[in-house]
């Protein structure tokens, strides 16, 4: 199909769905109505990401382009800027002390993930239906 998640995903899948599916015809049916599903929630993603980014409120509009600066800032200097400033320091200024190191590159691994997830979680909730509103009239 040429999205490399969308082959990945189908590849799990098309394993069992072999034995499940016996008729070669019908698999392929499958298949194909697998893949309309997945395309579409794909589409409702980016209808929310436009609603979101409209959005008059900063921290509905910011959130992602915030944790994503901050989390890519703080990748990129502890993966590359902090390693290039160590190899120039060594070659121009040896004398200088080295420059601080961020101490949980582990742990904003983890919060970027899972940022991300909470992302793709409340698209759930969105794609159901479910709102602050709702919540509050309960």
């Amino acid at each position: 199909m040429g999205i490399p998640i969308l082959d990945t995903l189908l590849d799990v899948v098309k394993g069992p769905l072999d034995k499940l599916i016996p008729d070669k015809n019908a698999r392929q049916a499958f298949e194909h109505e697998l893949e309309m599903e997945i395309l579409k929630a794909g589409l409702g993603q980016m209808e929310i990401n436009k609603a979101e980014a409209a959005h008059p409120s900063i921290f509905v509009a910011g959130w992602r382009p915030f944790v994503g600066w901050v989390c890519g800032a703080a990748l990129a200097w502890q993966f590359i800027g902090r390693d290039l400033f160590l190899w120039l320091q060594a070659a121009f200024l040896p004398d200088l002390p080295a420059p601080p190191a961020l101490g949980g590159s582990d742990t904003l691994v983890t919060v970027l993930l899972s940022m991300l997830g909470l992302g793709g979680l409340r698209t759930v909730e969105k794609l159901k239906g479910v709102n602050r509103d709702t919540w509050k009239k309960r």
